[in-house]
C-alpha cells in the first residue's frame, strides 16, 4: 500500500500520532485559520509526542533513531502537514549539526535538558538571501571573555514563535587563520531577541518562519560552536549540509505523495497514470535511502558525499516538480478550483526549490567537480 512503510515507521517511534493528526483539519495543521504570529498547534502536538527527541544520541536521553528512519517518519509527517515536516527538518538538522561537533562527550547538559523537555530548536542557519554563501551571515558579532555578544537579524527564522533555543550561524574571525564559521544557541526568553512578522506567503504558513531580531545579545562560551572553514567542506559542514539535503527532501518528497495518494483515494486517471506518478516518488525515496547509508561512512571523500547529496537533492526537486504537477492534472481542475487543499499542496511541494543551493547557484561549482576540481558551492 502507498506510504505504508513510511507510515508503519511513523507509527512504531510516534505510537498515535498519524492518528492525532488526521483529527485536525489539513488547513488547521496548516494554521490557515490563525493569526501567523501564532504557534501552530501541529509543532505542540510533536512536541507532546516526544518529537524534538528523534535524532539526539540515546545516551542523552534520545532516540537516536537511523539516517535511514529518520527519511521514512519525515515523509509521512511531510504527507500528512507540510508545514509540521519542514519545522522538524530544521529542528533535526540542528539537533544533527550539533551532535557532529560533540561526539566524544559523554554527558552534555545541553541535549539532555532537551531530551526531558522535549524542547524544540529554532533554524535560524541559512540566511534568505541571494547572490551569497549558503553558509555566509552577516550577523554582528562581539567577542567577550566568556563568550559572544550578537546583534542583527534571522530571516526567515523557522519555529520562530514555539523555539524553546534559537540557534543562528555567525562568522568568527580568527588573528592567524581563516574565517571560522560557528552555530550560536541561545535561550529563546533571552533578554534582546525580538520576534517580527515576515511569511507573507500562504503557503506553509505554519513553519513559523519570521523574523528574529537580536540586539546585543548574550551567547554562552559553552553554547558555541566551531564548524571550521566556511570556505570548504570540513567534516561538520559537510555532513550537516548532507543532513539537511536528507531531511528537508523527504518532508517535501511527502507532500507530493499526499497529492498521489489522493489519486489513489478517488480513483482518478487510468491505473498506468497513477502507477508511473508513484514510480517516480519511489524512485526519489530510493536515491534518498542510498544517501542516508552513505553519511554514514566516514571514509568517503567528503566532496564527494556532498557533490552526491547536491545531485540527489535536484533529482528529488526534479520529481517532485514534475508528479505535484501531474498529481494535480489528474485530480482534474474541480478539485483545483473548489479545493483549498490541492492547491495549497501544489504550492508547498515546490517550495523545496527555495532552499538552497538552488541549481543554477550549484550548476559552476558541480561542473568542475566533474572536470575533477575541488569542490565548491555557494
Amino acid at each position: 500500500m502507498f506510504l505504508a512503510k513510511e507510515r508503519a515507521t511513523l507509527e512504531k517511534f510516534f505510537p498515535g500520532l498519524d492518528e492525532a493528526l488526521l483529527k485536525i483539519s489539513l488547513m488547521e495543521r496548516e494554521n490557515q485559520d490563525n493569526s501567523s504570529s501564532q504557534a501552530n498547534p501541529t509543532i505542540k502536538l510533536f512536541g507532546q509526542f516526544g518529537g524534538p527527541r528523534l535524532l539526539i544520541p540515546a545516551k542523552y536521553g534520545g532516540m537516536q533513531v537511523t539516517p535511514f528512519h529518520a527519511i521514512q517518519i519525515q515523509r509521512a509527517l511531510g504527507s500528512r502537514s507540510p508545514s509540521l515536516a519542514v519545522a522538524a527538518t530544521m529542528h533535526h538538522f540542528t539537533v544533527a549539526i550539533i551532535d557532529e561537533m560533540t561526539p566524544d562527550k559523554s554527558d552534555f547538559d545541553l541535549f539532555e535538558h532537551v531530551a526531558k523537555n522535549n524542547l524544540f530548536f529554532s533554524s535560524g542557519f541559512a540566511e534568505g538571501r541571494a547572490g551569497v554563501s549558503i553558509f555566509d551571515s552577516h550577523m554582528q558579532v562581539k567577542p567577550i571573555s566568556n563568550g559572544l555578544i550578537i546583534s542583527g537579524s534571522k530571516k526567515p527564522c523557522t519555529l520562530s514563535m514555539s523555539m524553546d533555543l534559537m540557534t543562528a550561524s555567525v562568522i568568527l574571525s580568527t588573528e592567524d587563520g581563516p574565517d571560522e564559521i560557528a552555530l550560536v544557541v541561545i535561550p529563546a526568553n533571552s533578554p534582546g531577541i525580538e520576534r517580527r512578522p515576515f511569511w507573507k506567503s500562504l503557503a506553509l504558513t505554519g513553519t513559523e518562519s519570521h523574523e528574529v531580531i537580536l540586539n546585543e545579545v548574550y551567547v554562552a562560551e559553552e553554547h558555541i560552536f566551531k564548524m571550521g572553514s566556511p570556505s570548504k567542506f570540513d567534516k561538520v559542514v559537510a555532513r550537516s549540509f548532507i543532513w539537511f539535503e536528507l531531511l528537508a527532501c523527504a518532508a517535501y518528497l511527502g507532500v507530493s505523495s499526499s497529492l498521489v495518494e489522493r489519486c489513489f483515494i478517488a480513483n482518478r486517471g487510468i491505473p498506468s497514470e497513477r502507477v508511473a506518478l508513484a514510480t517516480e516518488l519511489e524512485g526519489a525515496m530510493s536515491a534518498l535511502q542510498g544517501l542516508a547509508f552513505s553519511i554514514t561512512d566516514d571514509d568517503e571523500n567528503r566532496d564527494d558525499l556532498v557533490a552526491q547529496a547536491i545531485f540527489v537533492r535536484h533529482f528529488v526537486e526534479g520529481v517532485i516538480e514534475r508528479v505535484a504537477m501531474g498529481a494535480t492534472e489528474l485530480l482534474g481542475g474541480m478539485a483545483f478550483v473548489q479545493s483549498p487543499e490541492v492547491t495549497y499542496l501544489l504550492a508547498s511541494a515546490r517550495a523545496l526549490a527555495f532552499h538552497g543551493p538552488s541549481r543554477l547557484s550549484a550548476a559552476s561549482g558541480l561542473d568542475k567537480y566533474l572536470f575533477g576540481e575541488p569542490l565548491q558551492i555557494s
